[in-house]
């Protein structure tokens, strides 16, 4: 055989054996695509969970779940929106999308974060009464390196704390990385948001919190902790969830 019908089968043979692993490749993306999928939403409400103290290690993840009810509201009016796909619906991609989102004003844009979704997926606990004693929500900011994306949840109040946490984050470990140290999100139970005369007062200090409304810092990481204070003054402001706590304040969702 010719040296050149060689090099002719080398190819064609390693044609063939791309083109297999190439079929082979795309066969598994597309069996595992539901599985991955469902992974992802099984993380998600993993994460929904423990920002707010409703799941213990060892718990059935969907069983928990299903005290939980999920809802779109309309960030403006803080009403719940009927039609919605409440599935479907992102909150954080909706937020990338002109058509819908809002710009938010330069002078209420402490965050940093250009702009902010419409509507809100919202998920809530009832007590036995329909009373909601559970409000859990969306909350992202930017910190050094990355945007911070987690939950707040809040108690019957709407204003104390039961828990926080960022179930995405890509700051410095061992710095603004402690963001994720479940002790440092333990200090956050209880907490108020805003003050006797409304206003957003809880906030990220340096050194060691006093009080109700402050959080220890987080040593050598100024940045980050500022991003984290900064998220909480936006998105408890008038131009995020506060009509919405006013809405679930007066029973109205």
């Amino acid at each position: 055989m010719s040296k050149q019908n060689q090099t002719v089968k080398t190819l064609v043979v390693a044609g063939l054996l791309c083109f297999v692993c190439s079929v082979l490749v795309s066969v598994v993306v597309v069996t595992l695509r539901p599985q991955q999928a469902e992974n992802a939403e099984l993380d998600m409400k993993k994460n929904i969970l423990m920002s707010a103290g409703l799941i213990e290690k060892g718990d059935d993840i969907n069983q928990a779940f299903k005290s939980i009810e999920t809802v779109v509201v309309d960030m403006q009016t803080g009403k719940r929106v009927e039609n919605a796909d409440v599935e479907d619906f992102n909150q954080v991609e909706a937020s990338k999308n002109p058509k819908k989102s809002v710009k938010i004003p330069a002078s209420k844009d402490v965050a940093g974060l250009s702009r902010r979704s419409k509507l809100a997926k919202v998920y809530l606990k009832r007590d036995e009464t329909g009373k909601i004693n559970t409000l859990i929500l969306n909350q992202w900011g930017k910190g050094l390196w990355s945007t911070m994306y987690g939950f707040i949840a809040l108690g019957p109040d709407m204003n104390t704390v039961k828990g926080f946490g960022y179930y995405s984050q890509g700051e410095t470990p061992g710095l603004g990385g402690e963001v994720d140290n479940p002790k440092w999100k333990n200090l956050w139970v209880g907490k108020k948001i805003y003050n006797e005369e409304g206003e957003v007062a809880l906030e990220v200090v340096k050194g060691q919190g006093q009080g109700q409304y402050e959080i220890d810092g987080l040593s050598g990481a100024t940045i980050t902790a500022n991003g984290v204070s900064d998220s909480i003054e936006y998105w408890f402001g008038e131009h995020g969830y506060a009509q919405l706590l006013e809405t679930v304040k007066a029973g109205e969702l």
